[in-house]
C-alpha cells in the first residue's frame, strides 16, 4: 500500500508545466471511455432500444453520485476560494435557482428513451458492476487528498467531444428518442469547458513536485479506468447478455 503523496519523498525533478499537461492529456487520448466497444456501438447506431435504455439507467447512478463526491471534496478542501468555485459543480447537477440541474435533465433523457422516472430513481436496472465502480469513485474522493480528487475530474478535458458525438448520433440513428432528451448533453457543452479550464490550471499550478504530479496522473488514470469498468458491466449485460443470477434464486 503506497503512502499518500504528501508523505512521499521526491527523488525526481518535477515535469515541466507543458510536459505535465501533455501527460494528463495523453491519458485521455489512450484511455478515455469513448473508445470502449459499447460506446463505439452506440455512436455508430448499432445499439438496440434495450441497450440504450440500459446505458441511460446505469449512467444515471453516476449522475446522482457526482454532487455527493463533490460535497466530499468540499468537506476536505481547506481553501475558501476553491470551495466557492467548486460548489458550482453541485449546483450544476442538483440544480440552483431557475436551473433544474443535470440530474433533472438526465431524468428527462430517461423519459425520452422510454424509462420512467420512478425506475430510474429506484435504481431498478442498476448493474452491480456499475454500482461498484461509481461507489469506488466516491470513496476515492473521500479518502484521498482534495487535490487528487479534483485532478480525477480532469476527464472533463475529453468530455465535450463525446457529448457532441451523442448529439449528432442520437437523432440520426435513434429517431425514436425524443428531442428533449438531449438537453443534458447540450448543456454540458458549455458547462464542461468552464469546469475543466479551472481544474486544469489548478492542477498545473498546485502540483509543483514530481510526487504530486504523479499522484494527479494516477488519479486521472483511476477515473478513466472506472468509467471504462462501468461500460464493461453494461457490455456484458446488454451485448454479451451475461447476467448476474438473482440472489433470490434457490
Amino acid at each position: 500500500m503506497s503512502l499518500p503523496y504528501s508523505f512521499q519523498l521526491d527523488t525526481e525533478p518535477p515535469f515541466s508545466r507543458d510536459d505535465f499537461e501533455q501527460r494528463l492529456r495523453a491519458i485521455g487520448a489512450s484511455s478515455y471511455h469513448d473508445k470502449h466497444p459499447f460506446h463505439v456501438l452506440m455512436n455508430e447506431g448499432k445499439c438496440n432500444e434495450e441497450q440504450i435504455r440500459g446505458w441511460v439507467a446505469n449512467r444515471f447512478y453516476y449522475q446522482v453520485q457526482i454532487p455527493i463526491k463533490d460535497a466530499a471534496i468540499l468537506s476536505i478542501c481547506p481553501d475558501r476560494e476553491l470551495r466557492r468555485e467548486w460548489i458550482r459543480r453541485i449546483h450544476d447537477h442538483d440544480g440552483f435557482q431557475d436551473d433544474p440541474g443535470g440530474i433533472e435533465r438526465w431524468l428527462l433523457l430517461g423519459e425520452a428513451v422510454g424509462l420512467t422516472r420512478q425506475e430510474l430513481l429506484e435504481q431498478r436496472r442498476l448493474l452491480p458492476g456499475v454500482r461498484f465502480a461509481v461507489d469506488a469513485y466516491v470513496h476515492f474522493c473521500r479518502s484521498h487528498s482534495w487535490l487528487e480528487a479534483m485532478a480525477s475530474s480532469l476527464t472533463e478535458l475529453f468530455a465535450p467531444s463525446i457529448h457532441q458525438k451523442r448529439i449528432d448520433a442520437f437523432p440520426q440513428f435513434y429517431p425514436w428518442i425524443q428531442e428533449d432528451g438531449l438537453r443534458y448533453f447540450r448543456k454540458r457543452l458549455t458547462q464542461a469547458p468552464k469546469d475543466v479550464s479551472f481544474t486544469l490550471h489548478l492542477v498545473l499550478d498546485r502540483c509543483r513536485t514530481r510526487v504530486a504530479q504523479e499522484a494527479a496522473l494516477s488519479a486521472l488514470r483511476f477515473k478513466c479506468e472506472l468509467l471504462w469498468s462501468m461500460l464493461d458491466a453494461m457490455y456484458m449485460a446488454y451485448v454479451l447478455r451475461i447476467q448476474m443470477p438473482s440472489l433470490d434464486e434457490k
